[in-house]
Formats: structure tokens, C-alpha cells, sequence
């Protein structure tokens, strides 16, 4: 079983402890979502963990691993705002194969995948922005990644395209990728989560089964947060 995890883990900005985690495990497969208010550091533990940003103290391990450039190429990131290569939609999908010494077959199978094959010869960046969304999502998943992160990838999308993306989500992990999902949309975590990392502060305040955490959330900051009382979250 893969196993992606965080020991000793910190992350400071001018003084500030931005992430404080003595141990966060993620095992797969499954799909984990990262929930918690504004600031509380979700964004930025996708990047720590994808090996964007250096930890100030402590590793992260991918399979026993440090998260070298190899080992970052088993996993894949899709932001909140899609980067996309100013070229037709194919175009976008053929570039990732070709670095990735994949077969240019696979191209159209991965757009089907999403949605956007009859988009093929049209330019990226033409597209709404959930079907911009939808591509990213394709190409991510032209890498193979063992690890798929998706930093909040529904943000402002109509629920069409919503529920396009969750669907394609789905599919993913039922085929054995682990799959991170941060969201702050309670009702989609619902939907997704398998199991909740809930983050406070930059800290780990749960982890557990997704069941379990909206039933009977053990801290009383996840209790305010799900009720809505953002004013309390913050006092605690």
C-alpha cells in the first residue's frame, strides 16, 4: 500500500508557523478530502506534500521515499485556476504525453475521459472555465500519477461542470489512484470524501472516516465549522 506521510513537519513564513504537523499519513488508495477554514494552511500542505515548497523542518515520504523530482513524477497537482499552454486542447494533452514518453493514442480516450473530445482542434484557452478545469484535469491524468492533488478545482464552477469534475474524481480513485481533494464545500466533501483531514491553524485538529467526522466530529472547532459559526472557529 502506498504511503504518503509527514513527520515532524513545519513550515514558517517571517516567524509565523504556517504548518505544524508532527504526523499526517495518507494511505491509498482512496479519496482523502482536506477541509478547514480560510488560512488554515490547506493550499499550502498540497504543495509541501507535491514537493513545490521546502518544509522549514521534517520531511514528507512518498512510499518511504523523499519527495525527490522522481518521485514528484509519480504525482500530479491541479490548482484552483487551470495553467494551460496557449495551444488547442489536443495540443495541451500531446505535450504531457510526449514528455512522458506515452502514446499519442491515448489522447483521445483522455478527452473522452472529461468530456472535451469534440473540443480537440479549439483553443485552450476559448474554453469556459470548467471545461478549462476538466482539461488540467486530463492532463494530470496523462502523467499516470499515483497521487492525484486537486487544490479546490470546482471553485466558482457552474454545477454542471461541478458535477462533471466529481464524477471524473470518482472514477480515479475507484481505479486505485489516491486521490487529495481540497475543498472548503461541505456539501462536496460529503459527496467525495472517503476519509477528512480537517486543518486548524495549520494543524492537524482530525483525521478519520468521513462518516464519522460529519456525524460526530470529535473537536468543537470542527463541530463550529460545519455549523457554519466561522466567528467561533476563530476564537478557538
Amino acid at each position: 500500500m502506498l504511503m504518503l506521510e509527514a513527520m515532524d513537519l513545519t513550515y514558517e513564513v517571517g516567524g509565523a508557523r504556517l504548518l505544524d504537523l508532527p504526523a499526517l499519513r495518507f494511505a491509498s488508495p482512496g479519496l482523502t478530502v482536506v477541509m478547514g477554514p480560510n488560512g488554515a494552511g490547506k493550499s499550502l500542505l498540497l504543495r509541501v506534500f507535491h514537493g513545490l515548497i521546502e518544509p522549514t523542518a521534517g520531511q514528507v515520504l512518498f512510499d518511504g521515499r523523499s519527495i525527490t523530482p522522481e518521485v514528484r513524477w509519480k504525482q500530479a497537482l491541479v490548482f484552483q485556476k487551470p495553467v494551460l499552454l496557449r495551444r488547442s486542447v489536443a495540443a495541451n494533452i500531446d505535450f504531457v504525453l510526449k514528455a512522458r514518453s506515452q502514446p499519442r493514442k491515448n489522447r483521445d480516450d483522455l478527452l473522452s475521459r472529461v468530456g472535451l473530445l469534440d473540443h480537440a482542434d479549439q483553443p485552450a484557452r476559448r474554453l469556459s472555465g470548467g471545461e478549462q478545469q476538466r482539461l488540467a484535469i486530463a492532463r494530470a491524468l496523462a502523467t499516470k500519477p499515483e497521487t492525484l492533488f486537486l487544490d479546490e478545482p470546482t471553485a466558482s464552477l457552474d454545477p454542471s461542470s461541478t458535477y462533471a469534475i466529481e464524477q471524473t474524481v470518482r472514477q480515479v480513485a475507484a481505479e486505485g489512484v489516491q486521490v487529495i481533494f481540497v475543498t472548503h464545500d461541505i456539501g462536496q466533501a460529503r459527496r467525495l470524501a472517503e476519509d477528512v483531514v480537517f486543518l486548524a491553524r495549520g494543524q492537524l485538529a482530525e483525521q478519520t472516516p468521513a462518516t464519522t467526522f460529519f456525524e460526530t466530529p470529535a473537536t468543537g472547532v470542527a463541530r463550529a465549522y460545519l455549523a457554519g459559526k466561522l466567528d467561533e472557529v476563530l476564537e478557538h
